[in-house]
């Protein structure tokens, strides 16, 4: 009877142990599916948008689009650099593509040579896998509707509308806006906006040069983005607009340059190479800031030809160069306003005379005056007027070049500009101390030697300033109060810039500048240096200023300075001017490269770029245009005066 009881107790306790490892069991089976259904719960109902995200990525991709690039227009809208539609041609890497196949196809509906296919076919298997690659743009109508109805037999080729910049008045502002062209290795920095992928984008352009250059990146706006569904390798199926991500159009940029006189400007130098600037006397606004010869930006959008490069950077009037910014010359006379200045600065009465009989002997050489003749007995006002040599020659052994410089730097000479944009090239303004840091090396030229002081009078020597430079120098004189800067970007996306009124007054007393200013107005009257190229024809509104002609080599071994000569050889031609004399209103710096004379190259320019400035403004208008005033009347005066009659018959 006690095995029965040990046989109950052995079963009963295998089958707690059971049930035991059961119970833990089914815990942990419970565990298991409570996480799991919590886990179910929260990927359904919270995480349900993300996965949804992620499935759709699968099936839609996005396409980075580039935004429109900002306009930039003139101080009145008129615009200037613009986009319009371009159809292109765009080719990508996949691995069941027949990339040379498919270029060779394609030479049949566009015109794609052996030696681009070759080109292309590099760039092409250069580029990371599914990456589009231009291979042609401005296509036809007619061509973009071939490819597009070929599109199902042509694997990886897309045509599609873009924009390109275009530029409607080619050259006249190619120095100033500059161009855009594709991007390069160099374009892409490490750090900022130009790791942007949009950068990498086949039809993305970045600004070279100019504007276009300096405001590069509020000009591009905001990369936006289209919708297509893919398979699964990652080809386009169809679009999907509604899910298109719009772009942001880049900022507008205003320029204070006005339309009419910047291509005026560019039409009067002809074939002539040369740079000018006009200035607004009263605000610095800059109007004009033209250099010629110049190119069409277009061609450097689409890319120039290894053939078309090679022209322009060969050519020796060298259209590439900026000849306002860039472009460093002597002034030559135009600067013995400057040296005016100086000397009375230094105290000397101005009504003081100097005797010019052609020239004056110092230091074992003679300094010619560039009358032969002479001019006779010469006060300062006489001086400027004729551009008496002599007379400048003599005072300038009194004043020393520490004052001239002086009065140089403080009219803007020797300075670059703050104008948004790069390029400027400083110059030289030398002095005593210039000179030493000059030739640091060369001990014995260090002294500034008395006869320096000859030819640093008359704008030549180690002297070297550009055309905008004298352009300030003229507006500031014609303002006569203010140390005018000058302004070329009035706005960005809306936002006015400083103007370039907002400044400290001249350290020169008013009258010293006035005294200035007169013999400028004597130049341009009878029997000044420019009276005869310098008549604008506007009644009362006259134009002041001074002519200018330097040399660029000494001529005491002989040599021709004229039309005679070679053209690299010859005297450049200045001539710096405002207008109207009595009221200052716009100031103008013209110099014509080799064009030999102040008086007959660089004055008759600066006479028709004047006149377009003036012609456009409303003010000056008026004035030209005011009735002439009427005959008084005296009582010895009769006046026939006919009855208004009516009803009468007139005799036949």
């Amino acid at each position: 009877m006690t095995q029965p009881a040990i046989f109950f107790e052995e079963v009963n306790e295998r089958q707690g142990v059971f049930h035991r490892r059961a119970i833990l069991l089914g815990a942990f089976a419970g565990l298991g599916l409570a996480g799991m259904g919590s886990r179910l719960a929260y990927l359904q109902l919270l995480e349900t948008r993300r996965y949804e995200k992620l499935a759709t990525s699968n099936q839609f991709n996005f396409k980075l689009m580039p935004a429109p690039r900002g306009l930039i227009v003139d101080r009145n809208g008129a615009i200037l650099a613009a986009n319009r539609p371009n159809f292109r041609l765009l080719v990508h890497r996949d691995k069941d593509l027949d990339t040379e196949a498919t270029l060779k196809h394609l030479a049949d509906y566009v015109p794609l040579d052996e030696t681009r296919q070759r080109r292309l076919l590099k760039d092409i298997n250069a580029a990371p896998k599914r990456a589009p690659v231009q291979v042609i743009e401005d296509m036809s109508w007619e061509q973009f509707s071939a490819i597009k109805l070929r599109g199902p037999e042509l694997p990886g080729v897309t045509a599609d509308m873009g924009e390109v910049r275009v530029y409607p008045h080619g050259g006249a502002f190619a120095h100033v806006i500059g161009y855009v062209a594709k991007v390069n290795k160099e374009d892409v920095d490490e750090a900022g906006p130009d790791r942007d992928p949009i950068m990498l984008h086949p039809s993305f352009r970045v600004g070279k040069q100019g504007v276009e250059k300096a405001l590069d990146v509020p000009l591009r706006g905001k990369a936006g983005a289209k919708k297509v569904e893919v398979d699964a390798n990652g080809r386009e199926v169809r679009e999907d607009p509604e899910g298109d991500i719009p772009a942001t159009p880049g900022a507008e940029v205003q320029l204070t340059l006005d339309v009419d006189v910047q291509n005026r400007a560019l039409d009067v130098f002809g074939e002539e190479s040369g740079g000018a600037v006009m200035m607004d006397c009263r605000t610095g606004d800059i109007l004009c800031m033209t250099s010629a010869p110049s190119f069409d930006a277009n061609r450097f959008v689409r890319g120039l030809t290894g053939p078309e490069y090679r022209s322009l950077t060969a050519y020796e009037r060298k259209p590439l160069l900026d000849k306002c910014l860039s472009g460093l010359y002597p002034p030559g006379s135009t600067f013995k306003t400057m040296t005016a200045l100086a000397i009375l600065m230094a105290g000397i009465d101005p009504d003081e005379t100097v005797g010019c009989g052609g020239g004056m002997h110092f230091g074992g050489r003679f300094f010619h005056c560039h009358k032969r003749g002479g001019h006779g007995s010469q006060n300062l006002n006489d001086a400027i007027k004729n551009s008496c040599d002599t007379y400048f020659y003599s005072m300038s052994l009194r004043v020393g070049p520490d004052r001239i410089a002086q009065a140089a730097r403080a009219f803007g000479l020797g300075q670059t500009f703050d104008i948004g944009i790069p390029g400027q090239k400083k110059g030289i303004v030398p002095d005593r101390e210039w000179k030493k840091r000059y030739f640091k090396k060369n001990k014995e030229m260090q002294p500034w030697w008395p006869g320096e002081n000859l030819s640093y009078a008359i704008g030549q020597g180690y002297l070297q300033v550009n055309a905008l430079q004298l352009a300030v120098m003229t507006a500031r004189l014609a303002n006569g109060q203010k140390a005018l800067n000058p302004r070329l970007i009035r706005s960005i996306g809306g936002q006015e810039l400083a103007r370039g009124s907002d400044v400290a007054d001249l350290p020169f007393p008013r009258e010293h500048i006035d005294r200035v200013r007169a013999g400028m107005a004597a130049v341009t009257e009878v029997g000044g240096t420019a009276w005869r190229a310098s008549q604008l024809g506007l009644g009362d509104v006259t134009m002041a200023g001074k002519t200018g002609t330097a040399q660029v080599r000494n001529y005491d071994s002989g040599g021709s300075r004229g039309k005679g000569g070679v053209w690299h050889l010859r005297d450049h031609g200045l001539f710096v001017a405002f207008a109207p004399t009595d009221a200052p209103r716009y100031a103008l710096a013209v110099i014509v490269q080799h064009g030999m004379g102040g008086s007959t190259a660089a004055a008759p320019r600066a006479r028709e770029i004047m006149r377009t400035a003036l012609l456009k403004d409303p003010e000056i208008v008026a004035r030209v245009q005011k009735p002439l005033p009427m005959p008084e009347l005296t009582p010895d005066r009769e006046l026939d005066i006919v009855p208004e009659v009516s009803n009468v018959e007139r005799p036949a």
